[in-house]
């Protein structure tokens, strides 16, 4: 019930608001948000690396409502993909993309926006060599996000997709994106969904996980183990037998079990670092509490030392 009444709290305009006016929630935002600025981002991710990790950084902007903000988000992009350049990070940092932030949601071609405004992004990408990930949201934008995922492959064959366990659907994704060279991040899923399309049980979104898993770790692609769960994180470890541990990576986010990520990386795997920044934190750092109880909890004692 409280994951529940996160994730309804993440859409409620009311609750937004309650939040950002809090001036001791921004402190403990920032344990999982890079920051607001460009120049925040890069310094972390440079600290990452610095530290043996490697690094996407996601430019928060979600829901976008006309053509011209949905073009500031790829300016926004092509500006941070320049600074990795300067910056000598590009071979240790790429970028994951929402397109619901580049215009996929637009009542009029939005799709068609979306599409070429993320082949912007890709393009910026691979003019400082690195890589795009397209992040995936709700299950109603599963089947959009995979036909311009289709179509950024053509040109751009390193574009990453993420698949989410939970939805019933994702076996099968799964097997039609296992095959050479695709990179694909295997995340448990951090939208409520209806039970007709999406498993709701704890128990059953981590069998299906270990499912989806196994098939991308059997085929021929990238597998990218987007998970803090030490189990999860052990099965795959299992899984991987026989790989080398250059054709596959894990995942975690910016502020959560850093030392598990260091101890990863500590073995000569490839740890990268999902690192939020940006004014539109909101949204993310709801789905954040919501993910794990122990996020409330550190949420609520950090306000109430701040107090």
């Amino acid at each position: 019930m409280l994951r529940t009444a996160l994730l309804a709290a993440a859409r409620s305009p009311q609750a937004r608001q309650l939040v950002e006016r809090t001036p001791l929630a921004k402190p403990v935002v920032r344990r999982f948000v890079a920051g607001s600025s460009l120049r925040e981002a890069v310094e972390v991710t440079s600290t990452l690396v610095a530290d043996g990790r490697k690094v996407t950084l996601d430019h928060l902007g979600e829901d976008t409502t006309d053509a011209a903000q949905a073009a500031a988000t790829v300016h926004a992009y092509e500006g941070l993909l320049d600074a990795l350049g300067a910056a000598d990070l590009a071979g240790s940092a790429e970028v994951s993309v929402k397109l619901s932030a580049v215009g996929q949601s637009l009542p009029k071609d939005g799709e068609k926006i979306a599409l070429d405004n993320a082949r912007l992004i890709c393009e910026a990408a691979a003019a400082v060599g690195t890589t795009v990930t397209l992040d995936m949201e709700d299950h109603t934008t599963t089947d959009s996000t995979l036909g311009i995922l289709s179509d950024l492959r053509v040109d751009f064959p390193s574009t990453g997709a993420v698949l989410q366990a939970y939805l019933r659907r994702t076996e099968q994704d799964c097997r039609d994106l296992s095959g050479a060279g695709s990179r694909v991040r295997l995340c448990k899923g951090a939208y409520k969904e209806p039970e007709s399309v999406a498993y709701q049980d704890k128990s059953e979104v981590d069998r299906s996980y270990v499912r989806c898993l196994r098939i991308l770790m059997d085929g021929a692609g990238y597998p990218m183990v987007a998970s803090h769960d030490p189990r999860l994180v052990a099965i795959a470890a299992d899984l991987a037998a026989g790989r080398r541990t250059d054709t596959y990576e894990h995942q975690m986010l910016y502020g959560v079990r850093p030392d598990a990520q260091r101890a990863i990386a500590a073995e000569g795997k490839t740890l990268r670092v999902y690192v939020p920044y940006g004014d539109q934190w909101y949204g993310y750092f709801m789905r954040r509490l919501a993910e794990r109880p122990a996020n409330v909890a550190f949420f609520l004692r950090s306000l109430a030392t701040r107090s």
